[in-house]
């Protein structure tokens, strides 16, 4: 009796995914063979052979000079009115920053997919990955893939409707929060669009710059069309070079101006309907007694087992060993030069940060890498941290979880 039950439930799930047609994405409880790369140092004769080693193990004696070029580095502090500028005028920094240089400091980052293959639906991953490897390999592990499916059926929600700007960038005044629950539960339920509102996997990057990570996530949408990505940077000329640039597709990605640490801005759509957020080299550049509020408010963003992605500085990577005195702002927070800022994680400040804001551990690593300057036979320590980050599943999904696993073992 409860298989028939279990058969029914099942069935109709099934039934529901085909009317909306809705992708799926992988989970995160499945771990790649070798994470962050798989060039190992084991002569240390031939290291200057690559430009880059991974999976670098520090000596005792390495560490222990990592921290006190640190404690060197931190014992005379920015002027507190000085720190209050760089706070205040943060936009200002970067803007005149992507003045500067533009498109062409960072490079793009074609290693994205690499170690988050969450970005893209699972319909879309399985047909990279069978490009990547041979028919006969992917026959072979067709049955012993671990990964287990989770849907992304967006909730549906009633707000405010945004302008219909052919950028499809918000207002600063739009606000989807102040509803009246009593009304809506008398009146029938409204889809009003916004950008991105028919795709039915949803993609936002936070601090996209000048779209290093924008374009190779785009390039490779392209043949996804119910995807849609967001991206969006506090620095107006970031903004521009997006948009400006000949691979943008307005139908497909919805670039606009926001500061995240602004609680009291809206977003161009509503809350919990994100399958994905990316955040990459830009949680590092925000005040520390801000980010926590940061974090709290994008996991609102996210629909319940969509994912965030994290990669920032680690503690005692090369740039914060190379400050030099007077730059630092507060504890393993230092600016640089040109004004721009940048803190330096552990692996247990992400834990705790990400945990706070209600978000379920899959993925937290430390990337320690030897990076080579192999004409000035120079060796540097990188050291960054990688996570992902997923919000806990809804009881019907956790039940559509339990049902399959049933099913699938039976």
């Amino acid at each position: 009796m409860c298989r028939k039950v279990l058969n029914v439930m099942w069935r109709n799930y099934i039934s529901r995914l085909r009317i909306r047609k809705v992708p799926h994405r992988y989970q995160s409880d499945y771990h790649p063979v070798a994470p962050l790369g798989s060039r190992i140092l084991t002569d240390p004769a031939k290291v200057f052979e690559h430009n880059m080693w991974d999976h670098m193990q520090w000596s005792i004696e390495e560490e222990e000079a990592a921290r006190k070029k640190v404690e060197e580095n931190s014992t005379v502090r920015v002027l507190l009115e000085d720190q209050v500028k760089y706070e205040s005028e943060a936009s200002k920094y970067w803007d005149t920053f992507y003045k500067i240089h533009k498109n062409k400091f960072f490079k793009d980052r074609n290693w994205l997919l690499r170690e988050f293959p969450e970005i893209l639906p699972i319909d879309q991953e399985t047909e990279e990955k069978t490009k990547e490897l041979p028919q006969d390999h992917v026959k072979m592990n067709a049955t012993n893939c671990s990964r287990m499916y989770c849907t992304t059926v967006p909730e549906e929600k009633n707000y405010k409707r945004i302008s219909d700007s052919s950028d499809g960038q918000s207002k600063a005044g739009s606000d989807f929060s102040n509803l009246d629950s009593k009304e809506h539960r008398k009146e029938p339920l409204k889809t009003e669009l916004f950008p991105g509102s028919n795709a039915t996997f949803r993609i936002l990057e936070v601090g996209c710059g000048a779209g290093n990570s924008v374009f190779p996530i785009l390039n490779t949408l392209q043949n996804s069309p119910e995807s849609f990505l967001y991206c969006c940077d506090f620095a107006s000329g970031a903004v521009e070079l997006v948009k400006s640039h000949p691979s943008y597709r307005a139908t497909q990605c919805c670039a606009f101006v926001h500061d995240v640490c602004d609680d009291g801005l809206a977003y161009p759509f509503p809350d919990g309907i994100l399958d994905v957020i990316l955040l990459v080299f830009v949680l590092s550049s925000i005040h520390p007694d801000r980010m926590q509020a940061v974090v709290n408010q994008l996991s609102k963003l996210l629909k319940p087992g969509g994912m965030l992605l994290f990669r920032d500085y680690g503690r005692y990577d090369k740039t914060q060993l190379r400050f030099k005195s007077g730059h630092c702002l507060s504890e393993n927070f230092y600016v640089r030069g040109d004004g721009t800022r940048a803190y330096f994680f552990t692996k247990g400040e992400v834990h705790d940060m990400f945990c706070k804001a209600g978000l379920d551990e899959k993925q937290n690593l430390v990337d320690r890498r030897l990076q080579v300057n192999r004409k000035k036979k120079v060796k540097m320590h990188r050291v960054w941290v990688q996570g992902k980050f997923q919000k806990p599943l809804s009881l019907t999904q956790k039940s559509t979880k339990l049902v399959f696993s049933i099913l699938s073992h039976g």
